[in-house]
């Protein structure tokens, strides 16, 4: 064969008809696969988009009625009442262990059933002399006349306002409405008040300061803690078989199930330590050790996005080691590392496992004054109002749903806002 055939081979070699038949039909099957494909991308979108609507509005939907109450108008006679309490204690602040002896709640047991019937007692919340008490704080001088106070509905009158009830609720609601007697407000005592075993009476403040504190350790704690690991990690550890050991132990770390920090915190923090049970403080390190991985791994990644070029020029113009770190490759990995300490945090703030096993499940009726102080956290409340019989709280549930979302918007807004303005460009 001569050596000249294969270029003769490629001569004769036919040019691609691009109009053909097969040629168009090649084509057209890409173009199908392509629509194939993007349909499919949208189809995920529109399937993900559909959910997170479904839930917002579910949320939304139970939730709105939660920041409401129902109210009676109720008439009270405190001249004829039997209250024996000294009007100068009331302005000072011993308002309340002035009130304490007062009787107030028969008091109030006796206005319902003269204003609303025998079974006013029945229609007001078993806590509507709580009203009352603010009410004769706020003006001490009603001891001395008539006055209408508003009191808070019993649940089932609440739910018939919101037409939840049974039809025994219903019927007595429509005949407190038609007396003009029925109103909705909003509840202000939701946000500014804890738990109680009456739906009509709870509020979100305790463990939404629970929140505020615990979040505020865990970020004190594994954020400075796992940027420096990060830094030490990647810049200046050492690279043999212990490090790698430790690299494994981190990665291995972030994929834990987070009960076992629960009991990591349980077994050191109150039986080692002694620490206070159902404190911010132990929540608040509990949830460092199990953010804490998450930040390291994160920041090691955005450490190791910085250009080379930034160091040796950094160098190149007389920076020490320590000045280029801290200098210059820490301010531009700073928006990776935030990143990550969103995921991290936005992970904590939802966790109930661990803080079960702390015991941040106690029942608290004061918002706590400080981080050794017993409290709980917004996604335990949740929890324990879920598992209530009460047809009450079940809009409280959601209404608590609704502030746990909105406590995370607000708190990874903020880290977005510093992570854009910590972010450079090169």
């Amino acid at each position: 064969m001569s050596q000249h055939a294969p270029l003769e081979a490629e001569a004769r070699r036919l040019p691609t008809d691009w109009q053909g038949t097969a040629m168009q039909k090649r084509i057209a099957g890409r173009y199908a696969s392509e629509r194939r494909f993007r349909l499919l991308g949208l189809g995920a979108i529109v399937l993900s988009a559909g959910f997170l609507a479904f839930l917002l509005l579910s949320m939304l939907g139970n939730g709105l009625s939660g920041f409401t109450r129902t109210e009676i108008a109720v008439k009270f006679d405190f001249a004829q009442a039997p209250i024996v309490v000294d009007p100068t204690l009331l302005k000072d602040g011993n308002a309340d262990l002035a009130l304490a002896n007062a009787n107030l709640p028969a008091v109030t047991t006796q206005a319902a059933v003269a204003a609303l019937g025998p079974d006013g007692d029945d229609l007001v919340s078993s806590h509507a002399w709580l009203s009352v008490r603010d009410a004769i704080k706020q003006d001490p001088s009603i001891l001395q006349r008539v006055e209408t106070i508003r009191l808070p509905a019993a649940s089932e009158i609440d739910m018939a306002a919101k037409g939840k009830a049974s039809a025994a609720a219903e019927a007595a609601y429509a005949r407190l409405k038609q007396a003009g007697l029925v109103s909705r407000n909003f509840n202000m005592d939701f946000l500014t008040s804890s738990d109680a075993t009456d739906p009509t009476q709870v509020g979100i403040w305790g463990a939404l300061k629970g929140s505020l504190l615990t979040m505020a350790i865990t970020l004190l704690l594994s954020f400075p803690i796992g940027v420096l690991a990060a830094l030490y990690l990647e810049e200046y550890a050492p690279r043999n078989r212990w490090t790698d050991m430790i690299e494994v132990s981190i990665n291995n770390l972030a994929a834990v199930p987070s009960i076992i920090f629960g009991l990591l915190g349980l077994a050191v923090f109150l039986n080692v330590m002694h620490l206070p049970r159902s404190a911010s403080l132990v929540g608040g390190l509990t949830l460092a050790l199990m953010t804490m991985p998450v930040i390291v791994i994160a920041g090691r990644n955005a450490i190791k996005a910085v250009p080379p070029s930034i160091r040796d020029a950094a160098l190149g113009i007389g920076a020490s080691p320590v000045q280029v770190v801290f200098h210059h490759v820490l301010p531009l990995a700073l928006p990776g590392i935030l990143t990550g300490t969103i995921i991290g945090m936005a992970r904590a703030l939802g966790e109930t496992a661990p803080l079960l096993m702390i015991g941040m499940r106690a029942f608290i009726a004061t918002p706590p004054g400080g981080v050794t102080d017993p409290a709980t956290v917004l996604p335990v409340q949740i929890y324990l109002w879920s598992d209530e019989v009460s047809k009450g709280f079940v809009e409280k549930t959601s209404a608590a749903i609704i502030v746990l979302l909105l406590f995370l918007l607000s708190m990874n807004s903020i880290a977005i806002y510093l992570r854009n303005k910590f972010e450079q460009r090169w």
